[in-house]
Parts: C-alpha cells; sequence; structure tokens
C-alpha cells in the first residue's frame, strides 16, 4: 500500500528504493519540513469517511481515505503530546483555527494584540530546534494593567445595559482577576455540565453535574484526578450540595429524585422521590440534618436528612429554580421562574419555613431566577449582600436587612444580552480595597466574563477564552485561588489565578 501511494504522487512511476534513499538522504532538510507540515496542518480534523461518487476511481478513494486516516492519527498523536507537556486546552485551539496567513503576519508583525484573560497567546520560537510554538501565558498581565489608563465612576445605583463581547476594560483593580493560564481540564463527561461546585471550605474538591444524569467527583489538587462517579439519575441534575465535613452529596434531578451520595463509597445510600421536578437543593449550614430543595410544583420541601422524610413544606407563586442560605441560617433566599426573589425565615430547630418578603421585578417579560448567591459582606453594601441572575441577563445586587428578616434592597443591575441556557453568575473574591463590586458569569459566546456592577459604562473588566460552547456554570474554590468553569459540551476547565507577589516581582 506504501507503493500504491508513492505511485499515485508520482503519476505512476515509482522510483526505485535505492534512489528513493538517495533522494531522502540528500533531501532530508526538506522532508523534515514537510514531516512537520504534515504533524502541524490545521486541517488534521478533516472529515475520513465521504461519500464516493458514482464515477470516482476506487483506487484513488480507498489511497485518499488511507492518507486521511494518517493525518488524524497524527492529530490525535499531536494533541496527546501537548496535553503531556503542559500546554493548555486554549493554546492548542488558538494554533488550529489561526489564519492561513498567520505565520507571515506574525513574521511582519513586531507584537500581538490580546484579549485579557485569553491564557494561549503565540509567537514565533527563536530557536530553529525549539519547540515550533511557544505558549505566553496570563495576557492580562500586571504590566499590561498597570500600564493602562484607569477610569472611575462613584456612582452606586444605577441600571445598566451592556454585551457580553463589550470590550475589558484595564484597571489597577484587575490585579485580583489576572490568571496565568489553566490549572487542568476534564474532559471525560459526555454531556453538558448544567452545574459545578467546590466543596465546602475546600480548595481541591471539585464536583460536576451533568445532563446525562451524572455527578462526578474530583480532585484538583498537584495530580488532578476523578475521584468518583456517581451514577444514578435518569435525567438532568439541576442542582446538588455537599454537607459541610464533604462527606455526603444531596442532588436534585428532572427526574424528580432527590438522591444522597456517600462520597468515599460512591454509592447512594437514599432516594427521595417527589411528584415534580427537583430544580434545587441546599443544606442548612448549622444544621446538616435539613435539606431543603425547591421543585416544579411551586414548593420548597425541607427534609429530614436521616429519615428522608418531610418535615416542612412551603408554597410559592411559581417553580422555585435557586436557592441559597445565609451564613446564620435563619434565612433562605429562592428565585422562582417568573423572577421573583423571596426572602424566607427558617427554624433551624424545626425546620419551619415562613416567607417574610418578595422582591418582584419590574421588567415587563418575566425570566427564571438562575443564580441566587449570598455573601455575608461587601465593601460596597457595608454589609450582607445577594447576587441574582435571570436567564434573560437581568444581574442584580441586593443588600439584605438581616435585622428586618431579610429585607432586600436594590443597589445595582447589569443588563447583558438574553441567555438560551440556563448559565449562572457568582461574586469574585474580596481582594481589592477599591470600592465596586465584581462578579463573573458566563456566556453564550463560549467566553467567562468578570463585570464590575457599580459602573454602568465599561463594566467587563476581564474575560477567559477556552470553551468552544456556551459557558454555563461557575465556582471559586475555597482558597479563591481557582476558578472553574463548565460549558455545554461537558468540558470542564480550571483556571488558576495570578498571585499578587508574583506581580511585584515583574
Amino acid at each position: 500500500m506504501a507503493e500504491q501511494t508513492s505511485a499515485a504522487f508520482n503519476d505512476g512511476e515509482p522510483e526505485p528504493r535505492q534512489n528513493e534513499h538517495h533522494q531522502n538522504h540528500n533531501n532530508n532538510k526538506s522532508n523534515d519540513t514537510d514531516n512537520e507540515r504534515s504533524t502541524s496542518d490545521p486541517e488534521l480534523f478533516c472529515c475520513l469517511l465521504q461519500p464516493a461518487t458514482a464515477e470516482g476511481d476506487p483506487e484513488y478513494i480507498g489511497i485518499r481515505r488511507l492518507l486521511l486516516s494518517r493525518k488524524a492519527e497524527a492529530g490525535v498523536l499531536r494533541r496527546r503530546d501537548w496535553r503531556c507537556n503542559g500546554k493548555t486546552y486554549v493554546a492548542y485551539r488558538n494554533y488550529i483555527s489561526r489564519p492561513r496567513n498567520w505565520e507571515r503576519d506574525s513574521l511582519r508583525t513586531p507584537s500581538l494584540q490580546s484579549t485579557p484573560g485569553n491564557s494561549g497567546r503565540w509567537f514565533p520560537s527563536p530557536t530553529p530546534h525549539g519547540t515550533r510554538w511557544s505558549e505566553v501565558d496570563s495576557l492580562s498581565s500586571g504590566r499590561d494593567l498597570q500600564n493602562a489608563n484607569p477610569v472611575y465612576n462613584h456612582r452606586t445605583s444605577f441600571g445598566s445595559s451592556v454585551s457580553d463581547s463589550d470590550r475589558p476594560r484595564h484597571r489597577g483593580v484587575e490585579a485580583a482577576y489576572s490568571f496565568v493560564g489553566m490549572h487542568c481540564i476534564f474532559d471525560q463527561c459526555k454531556a453538558s455540565v448544567t452545574v459545578l461546585k467546590f466543596g465546602h471550605m475546600s480548595s481541591d474538591l471539585l464536583a460536576y453535574g451533568a445532563s446525562d444524569g451524572t455527578l462526578t467527583v474530583c480532585s484538583v489538587s498537584e495530580n488532578p484526578s476523578v475521584i468518583k462517579q456517581l451514577n444514578g439519575h435518569s435525567k438532568d441534575v439541576t442542582d446538588f450540595d455537599f454537607t459541610s465535613n464533604n462527606q455526603y452529596i444531596a442532588s436534585s434531578s428532572l427526574d424528580k429524585t432527590v438522591r444522597v451520595w456517600e462520597i468515599a463509597k460512591g454509592i447512594c445510600i437514599r432516594v427521595i422521590y417527589g411528584v415534580s421536578s427537583q430544580l434545587c437543593i441546599r443544606f442548612h449550614p448549622v444544621n446538616n440534618n435539613f435539606l431543603s430543595v425547591g421543585n416544579a410544583n411551586k414548593e420548597i420541601n425541607v427534609f429530614n436528612f436521616s429519615t428522608g422524610r418531610v418535615i416542612n413544606r412551603s408554597i410559592f407563586d411559581s417553580e422555585v429554580t435557586s436557592m441559597d442560605h445565609d451564613h446564620t441560617g435563619h434565612l433562605l433566599f429562592c428565585g422562582d421562574a417568573q423572577g421573583c426573589i423571596y426572602s424566607v425565615n427558617m427554624n433551624s430547630h424545626t425546620g419551619v419555613l415562613s416567607r417574610s418578603h418578595r422582591y418582584r421585578s419590574s421588567s415587563r417579560h418575566k425570566s427564571a431566577v438562575t443564580t441566587v448567591q449570598y455573601r455575608s459582606f461587601s465593601l460596597l453594601a457595608r454589609g450582607p449582600v445577594l447576587l441574582t441572575c435571570t436567564q434573560d441577563g437581568n444581574l442584580s445586587f441586593f443588600s439584605v436587612a438581616l435585622e428586618i428578616k431579610g429585607y432586600l434592597t436594590l443597589r445595582c443591575s447589569l443588563k447583558l444580552a438574553p441567555r438560551i441556557h440556563k448559565i449562572q453568575a457568582s461574586f469574585c473574591p474580596l481582594l481589592s480595597l477599591e470600592k465596586g463590586e465584581f462578579i463573573v458569569a458566563g456566556s453564550e459566546d463560549s467566553n467567562v466574563y468578570f463585570y464590575d456592577l457599580t459602573k454602568p459604562k465599561n463594566t467587563c473588566v476581564n474575560k477567559l477564552q477556552g470553551h468552544r460552547f456556551p459557558v454555563m456554570g461557575i465556582a471559586w474554590n475555597h482558597g479563591e485561588n481557582l476558578l472553574a468553569s463548565s460549558d455545554f459540551y461537558g468540558i470542564v476547565i480550571v483556571w488558576k489565578r495570578e498571585r499578587s507577589h508574583q506581580k511585584r516581582n515583574t
């Protein structure tokens, strides 16, 4: 077959083996260049099995498919080599998707325009015997940010409308939200990852649920690995939560069940059946024996974790789609399918729920709440705050009055592009003394965006590029040095934030 391939490219006149060897010996440099091009051609991923036409030559079709198969195999080996040598997913994606005239333009241009947060920037290698391309991590480096002109605005309450593709602005505060690249990638999931979280008070325990009903528990320490894969749900995992000791996970699903898992053994120890889809779930932060579950039947059920029995129930105006506890466990905040936010009092001893306040959105179009996240302190509000996100792209930031049973006051809001998927948002770490409220959110355009909610203009301060599909889940670890993001295709990327002392040394 090798001789037939050679004949196909030499007009049916294959050369003798000695001449071929002599030619290869004389043109060693040329052949090395051809081999390098054959293993780094961005067209490696073309379709292998193309339909044969009626007038096509069977021998030509066979030889062509053989060559395409070898190119695809070379592409697999190339990706494996990049992964083993520490190259990142986004770096390889940028390499294979570069324009055809990229090399010529890069030689002509001394420096490239960068996008903050993109962890794969490429320049020609200065040494001919080294790797052909070299990676430069952290495009949002401290030098780039220090050279930028800061923009300040002291408004603390406003309404703003921006798009996800707004150009990030450079400011000195971005030292806390710069990233040196990817820590690790989990790509074994075969369905979209709908929700992901780090363990309670944990910096290396990560779990994520997918639309195929699987729940995966991972470790993102020095040697990232999958600890357990929990199989049992027959439909999408909508939410899950860790116990305070990270020994158990409780998950909710569209299959109308709540399952309790023992992580060490990787088994389901209890199944709680419902009459409707279970949409969100939280353990009580103080009394882990109480498990609150919101469902599509417009109610929140409080279960006894030990027995699985319902000990209390509260009815709402619409499907309960998201929830979160305050740090004391006396308040439960939840959002419904109509965009309303509720403050609910909860008795830590009996589990009894009582609605206290409701915030109804003034928007004419009602949209489901995808994120409800509580924080005990904010520099902007000088007290506890609540972040909410709806599926139509509304981000809202509330101050919480604990002395008035969790009364919510809207401090600022941000209007993003409407979402098709259930995309989540999260607070950013409190690492800057500058006034502002920074949050991170996924987007439909496959990027991870950082926003300052207190700025009516140029609210986007940074973005991370690396996913190829809509980013749905966002989560920080306890140490706040790692950010995990998941997309619609099942890829989970753990980003490593740049340390402040690295910036001082640069």
